[in-house]
């Protein structure tokens, strides 16, 4: 009956309108929105990638196979199970035009290429005309950022290796680009037969053969893809087909979009200051109500469901309206994002991020209503009558509802993200956020009301009237450096970071990064190409070791991703080289190196750093398959690699008799001037047209691009979180605005000038801006110098410039939202207020 009565009750009181609710609402559709719109897009993505699997991938599966191409038996077998099969060479190589060498990602194909889709080329026309002899020069196409780059005009001529080829056409789109994954070079298609006198094609040349797939329908790819794995087990054979066809796009889409809501989570807490601060305003507005009930009999646990029911209609209404921005904005801006993206993406109304949004919409709302209503619970009905109500702490019941509502929010962050450290890390560092921003508003209060009353705020009136309004009693304080602090903590810490990695960049690639690594140096060449670089002053430093490439098949005679999970050191491929002595700068931490003239059972020496995250420890074994050929070895030593410095590092150095009988060849990093470098390429791969060379700055800046991308994609969510601040900040002066008419009435009585008054008012809002922005610094600071140190490895420095713009970004936000509410004190006649009040 007291819950039916409570209903009544509610229902009646929100016939009156929202009017003291619009910020509870702003501050929940806009943090629900920003999830929903990160949700949705990710879904969209997702969707698209599933539904587009036989395109992206060129087939409905494939295939591959590492420094070599497929044997009669494995041919036979794939003719066997599919209806037609398509062969595709993928390897990297020099582009040369006269003294220009340019580093390009050749994809040698058939005449059945593509099984799906089509090449779209300028001038339009078929990929077959495209790739057809023509002058007595095989025909090729290429991207048009490649083309530019060498000055070449349709009909002209370049070199590949040895091998002299046509541009055909411009290639505009693949439709298997999204199975590329980085690529150091703009691409180069040519036909595979028009390779063979290239000399880039040989035993121990690294490329990749990839053979395309189309099945019968109904085939069922993962009974085909077991049977498929045990058959080539030992053939160092991988396999993909339609259902995940560009796993290296979901996952960064999957990471990126969970790190998006994290952040977007921030922005919801921003959210919650607000919608505490708009529940507490609410709840003073409603002091002669509550008091009335409470002497009509209404008990204390009847006035908290009245108003936990008016919040929970409320907080349905504003998780709507977030809702419907966060799915009506991706798909209005679906051609744009579309158009952006080089993979297919399938926008509609995803039930899953909207059921994720309103889950953390709603335990929000709740989590930071409930702390103003359960400490207004046990004021009596005569306080509320004579003003003087103070509002106790909660209760007991209370407490646990909180710390319930606290674990489902951060549980469900956990579970959603699928990332629980990053879940774990970012729920952490809000939390801790609020706590130092807490502790900050009480620290600035008191200041406050200590320099009020100090000597030197004598004769300096606004200033004093500022002071003694931030240390008062009141709680707007408090809200203003949580709401916009919490806001600027996270655009800090999105700045440092960015500032940050941009000058490791600059700062670390002149004096620790080579200029170039060269790759596949044939054993007949090592010595000459050695020979070339000795005597060159501008040359500091060679280094080369001879360089195969296998996959880790097995660890201790398990699946190696059974034991290793989706680390990237069994995700595919990897580099591995031999050595009879450990090379130079070679700090072995754990175990031994085998003798110089070892020739017994191979051994490995392993990364220390990886060996650890994968769980291997000295006497594990590992099954490497190195061209078909599986070498299992044990691990004999433990060794420091730093891939920082983008020198050489190679995961696994074996002994030289393990892999005595494989093909290889070397590779060699070379550190010298900048400006000795065009003269090396030029000389170098006009020696040896077959090697290719990878300029150490341009892979560096690809690097850099894709971190740019995803810092402003951060920037953005917390563009969205510091919106949520001003909304806040907004209400907050709303909130604040009766009071001030009665302080500026008060103060006009005694004698104060409208300047005086507006300066004063001023001076409030830009002192608590900057106050917020101070914290801000120091949070954002705190959290870059964690991401930097901890996640990048990278050394960190404060960056003074952004820092600045966030305290005057909070000075200005704060300016803004106040002086907007203090018009209307200003223009209040004192008798008028004066008289209202009494």
């Amino acid at each position: 009956m007291s819950l039916a009565l409570a209903a009544r009750i509610a229902r009646r009181e929100l016939r009156g309108g929202l009017r003291g609710f619009r910020v509870f609402l702003a501050c929940l559709a806009l943090g629900v929105a920003a999830i929903a719109a990160v949700g949705m897009v990710r879904a969209a993505i997702e969707g698209g990638l599933s539904a587009q699997g036989t395109t992206l991938l060129g087939g409905d599966a494939q295939m591959e196979f590492t420094y070599r191409f497929a044997t009669e038996d494995e041919r036979a077998y794939m003719a066997g199970i599919s209806t037609q099969v398509s062969e595709i060479v993928d390897f990297r190589s020099m582009a040369v035009v006269g003294d220009q060498h340019v580093l390009t990602q050749i994809k040698a194909v058939d005449a059945a290429y593509p099984l799906v889709g089509a090449v779209q080329l300028d001038p339009e026309m078929p990929l077959a005309q495209a790739l057809d002899a023509a002058d007595g020069l095989p025909g090729a196409v290429m991207d048009r950022v490649l083309v530019d780059r060498l000055g070449l005009a349709i009909g002209d001529s370049f070199k590949l290796g040895v091998q002299e080829f046509r541009l055909s056409a411009v290639l505009l789109r693949e439709p298997d680009t999204a199975t590329n994954g980085m690529t150091l070079g703009p691409r180069t298609i040519v036909q595979t037969s028009a390779l063979a006198q290239s000399g880039l094609i040989g035993p121990g040349s690294i490329y990749d053969s990839e053979y395309r797939l189309l099945l019968p329908q109904g085939t069922d790819l993962a009974a085909l893809q077991s049977a498929t794995e045990t058959a080539f087990q030992d053939a160092g054979m991988r396999w993909s087909d339609s259902r995940r066809a560009a796993p290296g796009v979901e996952r960064f889409v999957d990471r990126i979009g969970a790190f998006l809501i994290l952040v977007g989570l921030a922005g919801l807490a921003v959210g919650g200051v607000g919608v505490s601060a708009a529940v507490r305003a609410y709840l003073e507005g409603k002091t002669a109500t509550i008091a009335t009930l409470k002497t009509l009999g209404a008990e204390s646990g009847m006035i908290f469901q009245i108003y936990l029911l008016q919040i929970g209609a409320l907080a349905g209404l504003g998780v709507g309206i977030g809702l419907i921005l966060g799915a009506g904005l991706p798909l209005l801006a679906a051609p744009l994002i579309e158009a952006s993206l080089p993979f297919p993406v399938a926008f509609g109304l995803y039930p899953k991020p909207l059921a994720e949004a309103a889950f953390y919409g709603l335990v929000t709302a709740f989590l930071f209503t409930l702390w103003p209503l359960a400490r207004s619970e046990n004021v009596k009905a005569a306080a509320l009558y004579r003003g003087a109500g103070r509002m106790g702490w909660p209760r007991a019941r209370h407490w646990l509802a909180l710390a319930v509502l606290a674990a489902a929010l951060i549980g469900g962050a956990v579970w959603f993200s699928g990332a629980w450290k990053l879940a774990l890390g970012v729920a952490g560092g809000v939390l801790a956020a609020l706590l130092v921003l807490t502790i900050a508003a009480w620290a600035v209060r008191r200041l406050a009301r200590r320099l009020a009353r100090g000597i030197w705020a004598r004769g300096h009136t606004a200033l004093r009237l500022a002071l003694a309004a931030i240390g008062g009693p009141g709680e707007a304080a408090a809200s203003v450096i949580l709401s916009l602090g919490l806001g600027l903590s996270v655009l800090a810490a999105v700045g440092q970071i960015d500032s940050n990695l941009r000058a490791a960049i600059s700062r670390d690639l002149p004096t620790r990064a080579p200029s170039y690594f060269f790759v596949d140096i044939q054993s007949d060449q090592i010595d000459g190409f050695q020979a070339r670089l000795a005597g060159d002053p501008a040359v500091s430093q060679v280094q080369t070791a001879p360089m195969l490439r296998g996959m880790v098949t097995q660890i201790n005679g398990r699946p190696a991703r059974e034991v290793a999970g989706e680390h990237w050191v069994v995700r595919g491929d990897r580099g591995l080289t031999f050595a009879a002595k450990p090379p130079e700068n070679t700090k072995v931490v754990a175990g031994t190196w085998w003798p110089e003239d070892y020739t017994g059972p191979p051994q490995v020496s392993f990364a220390a750093k990886e060996a650890e995250e994968i769980g291997l420890k000295l006497g594990d074994n590992i099954t490497v398959n190195v061209l078909g050929r599986d070498i299992t070895a044990s691990i004999t030593s433990l060794r420091e690699v730093d891939f920082s410095s983008a020198g050489m590092g190679f995961v696994m150095t074996l002994n030289p008799a393990a892999v005595a009988s494989a093909p290889h060849t070397y590779i060699a990093t070379v550190y010298a001037t900048e400006a000795a470098e065009a003269p090396i390429l030029r000389d170098l791969a006009g020696a040896y047209p077959n090697i290719t060379a990878i300029r150490v700055r341009d892979a560096i800046g690809q690097v850099s691009e894709a971190l740019t991308a995803i810092a402003t994609a951060t920037a953005w969510a917390a563009a969205a979180t510091l919106l949520t601040g001003f909304v806040v900040l907004i209400g907050a002066a709303a909130a604040g605005e009766r009071g001030r008419v009665y302080e500026a009435a008060v103060l006009k009585t005694l004698g104060a000038t409208r300047g005086t008054i507006l300066f004063s008012f001023a001076l409030r809002s830009a002192l608590l801006g900057a106050a917020a922005g101070l914290v801000a610094i120091a949070a954002g600071g705190l959290a870059g110098w964690a991401v930097m140190t901890f996640v990048m490895e990278v050394k960190y420095s404060f960056e003074p410039w952004s820092a600045l713009a966030i305290v005057l970004g909070g000075v200005l936000a704060t300016l803004l939202a106040g002086l907007a509410f203090a018009w209307r004190p200003l223009a209040a006649r004192p008798a008028q207020v004066l008289r209202a009040a009494d």
